[in-house]
């Protein structure tokens, strides 16, 4: 089934302040963006104009009543943030973190995908999207931009006009396009860590109605980590990617564009280092600095900033995603004809030390996944004098194939096992768990909204979709002892058995979920002109993110059997409210805007974690209610052509309402647990041998990776200058943001707290003057110029031995970049 997936190019929606310094505030030139400024938006004595086509036309940022950041291709390049991991820099309510290309999330206020260990049996809350080809899998966000020229991140629930409905908010990415006049370009940075980092484009005709664009980009850095047993960086950059695209345009209302990537990483990643071990409560004798003594084991140092690894696993994140998209545009009868037709592919090959250490408890874990997806959207948009609407068509196929391994190793029995069991290493050296599972997920929707003008000044929104989803999946796990031969776990095996020592770090289970839903979404928006420069808006969405099902294995009932009524989790159900002031003054030279918002969500999907090595890896479960709620402020001010500034902020309260059965934190965890009859309480929190509960009541908590206070800003001056015997621009910017403290855990442990942190970036550097299409920039940066020590993830260790081990942000790093256009 072809899907939709072409949504949100189309989020082009508003601007809030642009992050950056673009020299001009052009739209990219791609058939489905805007080519020009509405006539009173010109003039050369007027501020910066953005023009978007988020509602399916053109419009200037500040007439669109939504929130959305536009981050300019240039600003991207000058600031560093090479990737959507680092785009959270400049966008404060986007929060991106990752422990592997397959393990990230990325959220819009505290809201699109549960925080821990991925599942393909869900949605994604945040859509991503490149030139309007929904990428399913979040694995998109760690590779570099590609001939980018701008990003827009759209906040809050979307699925009235975009193929791929969304409950947060979407990340759109739109590439340069062909262009019919040939032009070319090329940079190159070197820096410290062994950076090399190459981009080039060529772009022009090939006809008087074909044009083709083709672009490059490399980078090699070496790793933050220095692994102790491998002798080796770790963490390192090795990306390459290829984008090639063919543009028709036979007539001048019909163009046709035919587009291919390819991507590919291949480094040694994502190691870990030790952090810290917090009380937990298993027995004193069994937590971690215990067992490193037993075993004569001492982590490689306990400052995590001396950036020193010991695992002895190997460590692989090899990634390949690309495909391929055919998009046709045709203005005809009074309104434009959209199709996209796309098809992308994801291969994922990791290698993992699970354990976090340099003993060999986990000696192998992988899950290699492969992914093709198909999406097809028809659209018609219609523009009048009074009314405009857009109705669309969407579809989606899906289908993830995954085989694990995940072995156990000599010191397994001593880390995982009490009493005299814990001195035999043959009860688990060699247990290994291979896991088969797929996935098949299609999708269809109908999709529309209205813009009814009532007057010069009021307009009316409305919206709705209807969708349809099916998800198939299948799951086995074969567990096999160190002589190779299978293990069953049903009937539960007796108390101090070693088959019973064994069931309890893997169980066999085999499962096939199955489950069909359909949902109807609207949404309702209503805005006033109250002056040329001042729009206020409000919003609200009754939106849906659909079933699941868990991929990952289940938990399981009182006699080992999985537990089926685990194996779907109930679809979101979303109540959101914004209210936004949009404003420009100064003769258009300063924009003000200013949103609150609220979202609710019922049956929120949160990700249950088991302590234990591999019972069961992660699983979906619904929280009863979450609640984000906040405001969000962004100023931009370009008095003249030689200065710009910007700062923009936001105060995300985003808790759990209501989760009575999660999943306990560290300090809740390890010991015997309580019986299930009520007939015992729950120990204190990390006290040694006391009882654990069997779920703990987490609500009004805090959700996991929100910071509270979020801010990013920035500047740039420049001069007129004459170097290298051309006219040009002398200029020093400076960007930054900053980050209140925030918990890394699913279920907030004080052990899982990150330190809040601002990061500093300072560039410096000479741009000619553009004669036609041709110029040159040189420039020095120094990222992290102030050389924070700050934490980008914790996680805690499996085992509840109380370890924490974590990922360093990039220490400070410096180089130089030159680019060129001719």
């Amino acid at each position: 089934m072809f899907p939709t997936v072409r949504h949100a190019l189309l989020l082009s929606a508003a601007i809030l302040p642009v992050p950056a310094f673009a020299q001009d505030a052009t739209a990219p030139q791609a058939d489905a963006a805007p080519q020009a400024a509405p006539a009173e938006a010109a003039g050369p004595s007027r501020g910066d104009v953005i023009v978007v086509t988020a509602r399916r036309r053109q419009e200037t940022a500040q007439a669109v009543p939504l929130a959305i950041s536009v981050i300019r291709g240039d600003s991207i390049e000058a600031t560093g943030n090479f990737n959507v991991v680092k785009l959270q820099q400049l966008a404060p309510t986007l929060q991106v973190y990752t422990s592997n290309p397959r393990n990230t999330s990325v959220n819009i206020r505290g809201l699109g995908v549960p925080f821990g260990l991925t599942s393909d049996g869900f949605e994604q809350g945040v859509g991503i999207y490149v030139d309007d080809v929904y990428n399913a899998r979040v694995a998109a966000a760690t590779f570099d931009f590609l001939d980018v020229a701008q990003v827009e991140v759209l906040r809050g629930p979307q699925g009235s006009l975009y193929g791929k409905n969304t409950t947060a908010g979407a990340i759109a990415i739109t590439t340069s396009q062909p262009t019919f006049d040939f032009e070319g370009g090329a940079e190159l940075s070197v820096g410290n860590l062994d950076l090399r980092q190459g981009k080039a484009f060529v772009s022009g005709p090939l006809s008087e109605t074909l044009a083709a664009r083709v672009a490059v980009a490399s980078t090699t850095r070496r790793g933050t980590l220095y692994n102790v047993t491998s002798q080796r960086w770790i963490n390192e950059q090795d990306n390459l990617g290829l984008r090639a695209q063919v543009l028709w345009k036979p007539a001048g209302n019909l163009s046709v564009t035919l587009s291919g990537d390819y991507s590919r990483q291949d480094p040694e990643c994502c190691g870990t280092v030790y952090v810290r071990t917090g009380a937990t409560q298993r027995a004193l004798s069994r937590q971690f600095d215990a067992l490193a003594a037993a075993l004569g084991y001492a982590p490689p140092s306990r400052n995590p900033y001396d950036r020193l690894s010991d695992l002895d696993g190997s460590l692989n994140a090899t990634n390949r995603i690309g495909g391929a998209s055919l998009r046709a545009r045709w203005d005809v009868g009074g309104g434009t004809l959209t199709s996209i037709s796309a098809w992308r592919f994801w291969d994922w090959k990791p290698e993992n030390d699970r354990d976090f250490t340099g003993l060999s408890i986990v000696a192998r874990s992988q899950n290699p996944s492969q992914q093709n997806q198909y999406s097809q959207e028809l659209r018609w948009n219609h523009e009048g004098a009074r009314i405009d609407y857009v109705v669309g068509l969407f579809g989606f196929h899906q289908r993830v194939d995954t085989q694990g391994t995940e072995q156990q190793g000599k010191d397994a029995s001593r880390w995982s096992l009490s009493g005299a069991q814990a001195n035999d290493p043959s009860i688990l050296r060699g247990l290994t768990a291979t896991n088969t599972q797929f996935l098949k997920s299609d999708s269809a929707a109908l999709f529309g909204q209205v813009s009814l003008k009532l007057g010069d000044r009021l307009t009316l929104q409305p919206g709705a979709r209807l969708n349809y989803d099916h998800k198939e999946g299948y799951y086995s796990r074969v567990v096999t002892n160190g002589q190779g031969q299978m293990i069953s776990c049903t009937p539960a095996p007796p108390a101090g058995s070693v088959l019973a020592a064994q069931c309890g770090v893997y169980q066999p289970q085999q499962t096939s979920p199955s489950v069909s839903a359909w949902n109807f979404s609207y949404d309702m928006g209503i805005n006033y002109k109250l002056a040329r420069d001042v729009l206020l808006y409000a919003n609200y969405a009754k939106s849906f993110k659909t079933v699941g099902i868990n991929q990952n294995g289940l938990p399981l009932n009182a006699d080992n059997t999985p537990n089926l009524a685990a194996s779907t989790v109930a679809p979101e159900s979303v109540n959101h409210y914004e209210i936004g002031l949009k404003t420009q003054f100064w003769n258009r030279r300063a924009t003000f805007n200013l949103t609150g918002f609220r979202t609710e969500i019922g049956n929120f999907q949160a990700t249950v974690n088991g302590g234990q090595f591999g019972t069961v890896r992660g699983y979906l479960a619904n929280a009863e209610k979450v609640r984000s709620q906040g405001i969000e402020a962004d100023f931009k001010v370009r008095p003249s052509d030689r200065f710009t500034a910007y700062v923009n902020g936001a105060y995300t309260d985003a808790k759990y309402v209501r989760f009575t059965n999660a999943p306990c934190p560290p300090e809740l965890s390890g010991g015997t647990f309580v019986a299930s009859n009520g007939s015992q309480q729950p120990g204190p929190a990390g006290v040694p041998g006391s009882l654990s509960p069997r779920q703990c009541d987490i609500s009004g908590q805090a959700l996991p990776g929100v910071s509270k206070w979020a801010f990013s800003y920035g500047a740039e001056v420049n001069q007129p200058a004459h170097v290298f015997g051309k006219d040009g621009q002398a200029y020093l910017g400076i960007d930054g943001n900053y980050r209140s403290s925030w918990n890394s855990n699913a279920s907030p442990s004080r052990y899982t707290v990150v330190d809040g942190y601002a990061l500093t970036n300072v560039r410096a550097g000479f741009r000619s003057a553009s004669e036609g299409n041709q110029g040159f920039d040189l420039f020095g940066w120094v990222r992290n110029a102030f050389g924070v020590q700050y934490i980008d993830l914790l996680q805690v260790a499996p085992g509840n031995t109380g370890l924490i081990a974590g990922t360093p942000g990039d220490p400070r790093t410096y180089g130089l970049t030159i680019k060129t256009r001719f």
